[in-house]
C-alpha cells in the first residue's frame, strides 16, 4: 500500500498559505481521513499550485495489507511493516486497532523527552517515581538520587525501567498526570489519534491504549534523533550517579531486545538497527523495530499482543522476510 492510498488522519482542515508570482493566498484544503490523496492540486484565480499534505512523506493505510504475502500472524492481534524510503505499507493487520502497547510506551516518553528536556538535565528522584507493583522493571532508583536525562534514557530505553520512565514524566511534567497531557499533545501533532496515554511507562491501565499505526507515527518521529538511534542500538549499559547523601551508585543492564543479544538472528541482509520491547498480561508480548536492508533502505516493524516471547520473535523474523519478497 502506497503512502498517498489514503490521506491521514488527524487534521479536519488545512490552511494553508501558497505563494506564486507577486503575491500569495490562503487556501482551506478539506483533510479527512476518508481522503483518497495526500496531495491536492488547488487552483485559486488564475494561478495553478500543487499543495503537498502533512502525510507526503508518510505512509498511510486504512485496510489490511495481507494478500501476496506469507506472514502467519494468526497468533498476534495486529502487526505491520512500513517502508520508509518507498512511504509504502508492505504487510498490515489491524493497524487501527486500539490495544494496550505495554512498555513500547516508552518511545513516547522519550520522544517527548527529547523534544522538552535536555539530556544534560539533572534529574531529582521524587518519592512519586517509586513503583510497587509486582513484575515491574526497575533500575533502582530511590528517593533523592540524581541522574542525568541522557542516564535516565538509556535506563528507559534499554532496560525499559519504569521507573526511569516516572523519574523523566515528574521532572518534564512536574507529575505523571502533567506528563501524560504532553504524551497526548505530541501524539496528536503526530496524527496519533487513536491513542491515549496515561502513563509514561505502559503499566497496564484501562485507559492506556494505542494502534499500531499510531506507534509507527510515533516511533518514525523519534528515530529522527541521532541519540534516540545510539540508545536503542547498544546491547550494554553500564553508568554511575549519585544518592541523596552524594555517594556513587552503579547501573548496570543488558538489552531486552534479543535480536541484539543475539538469541535470534534477523533474516539474511536484513539489520536490525534497534527498537523497544514490552510485555504484560493485558498487552501480551510487543515489539517495534527500526531495520535496514543491504541497501541501507530503512523500514519500521511492529507486532502487538503476540502470545509468547518466543513466537513473538519468530513472527518478526517472518515479517521482516516480507522486506525481499
Amino acid at each position: 500500500m502506497k503512502c498517498t492510498s489514503k490521506a491521514a488522519l488527524f487534521f479536519t482542515a488545512l490552511m494553508l498559505t501558497v505563494t506564486a508570482g507577486c503575491g500569495s493566498v490562503k487556501v482551506e484544503v478539506p483533510y479527512t481521513i476518508n481522503s483518497d490523496v495526500s496531495a491536492f492540486s488547488v487552483l485559486p484565480s488564475d494561478m495553478e499550485v500543487k499543495i503537498d499534505s502533512f502525510a507526503s512523506a508518510l505512509c498511510v493505510g486504512n485496510a489490511n495489507v495481507m494478500t501476496n504475502t506469507s506472514v502467519n500472524m494468526a497468533e498476534a492481534n495486529a502487526a505491520a511493516l512500513f517502508d520508509l524510503n518507498k512511504s509504502g505499507i508492505i504487510y498490515a493487520k489491524n493497524l487501527h486497532q486500539r490495544l494496550q502497547p505495554a512498555s513500547l510506551t516508552k518511545v513516547l516518553t522519550a520522544l517527548v523527552a527529547l523534544e522538552e528536556g535536555n539530556p544534560d538535565d539533572i534529574i531529582r528522584v521524587t518519592k512519586e517515581v517509586k513503583i510497587t507493583e509486582s513484575g515491574a522493571t526497575l533500575c533502582g532508583l530511590e528517593e533523592g538520587d540524581t541522574l542525568t536525562m541522557n542516564q535516565a534514557l538509556h535506563a528507559l530505553l534499554i532496560h525499559s525501567a519504569n521507573d526511569a520512565a516516572n523519574a523523566i514524566a515528574i521532572h518534564l511534567g512536574g507529575s505523571l498526570e502533567g506528563f501524560s497531557v504532553m504524551m497526548n499533545e505530541k501524539a496528536k501533532q503526530l496524527g496519533a489519534t487513536n491513542s491515549n496515554f496515561v502513563n509514561p511507562h505502559g503499566l497496564t491501565h484501562d485507559d492506556h491504549y494505542t494502534t499500531i499505526y499510531d506507534l509507527y507515527l510515533i516511533f518514525n518521529k523519534a528515530v529522527q534523533y541521532e541519540i534516540f538511534n545510539q540508545i536503542i542500538h547498544m546491547v550494554d549499559y553500564k553508568t554511575s550517579y549519585q544518592d541523596k547523601d552524594g555517594n556513587e551508585k552503579e547501573m548496570e543492564f543488558s538489552s531486552t531486545n534479543l535480536f541484539l543479544r543475539g538469541q535470534y538472528d534477523s533474516p539474511n541482509k536484513v539489520t536490525v538497527i534497534g527498537g523497544k520491547t514490552g510485555t504484560t498480561n493485558a498487552a501480551g508480548n510487543c515489539l517495534i523495530l527500526l531495520t535496514k536492508d543491504a541497501s541501507g533502505n530503512p523500514y519500521i516493524s511492529v507486532i502487538l499482543r503476540s502470545k509468547e516471547r518466543g513466537l513473538l520473535y519468530e513472527q518478526m523474523i517472518d515479517l521482516l522476510e516480507e522486506i525481499y519478497n
